[in-house]
């Protein structure tokens, strides 16, 4: 029953994603950011953690996931460090998938090749 939760809400997450595409004149950057910052705010208000607990990887994967990652980061290291935890406390958290996807970027540019765009 874990994965269909998972995939219910991950796959409403996107759903919301693609609407907000199709029906209004934002960008994917702007949806896209305007997400991270969505988790952000719904992890401070608490809302975030239980859906994340309910609907694991549906909830953690997509941008929502990583603005909660973000926030849940700044909490601990507020708490731990002081003020100096809101500069470092959310790159800290998100250090490893920050990485990768740097890693897996470079990667790929060595196999792909750019094409003139004009």
């Amino acid at each position: 029953m874990n994965y269909f939760w998972a995939f219910v809400v991950g796959g409403g997450i996107c759903v919301v994603g693609q609407l907000l595409i199709d029906l209004t004149g934002l960008t994917p950057a702007r949806i896209l950011t305007g997400y991270v910052v969505a988790g952000v705010v719904l992890s401070a208000v608490g809302w975030y953690a239980p859906l994340a607990e309910f609907a694991g990887c549906g909830a953690t994967v997509p941008l929502l996931g990583f603005g909660h990652l973000l926030a849940k980061g700044v909490r601990t290291a507020l708490q731990e460090e002081g003020a100096i935890g809101i500069l470092t406390g959310g790159l800290t958290a998100a250090a490893a998938g920050v990485t990768t996807s740097l890693v897996c970027g470079v990667v790929c540019s060595w196999f792909g090749k750019s094409h003139d765009q004009n």
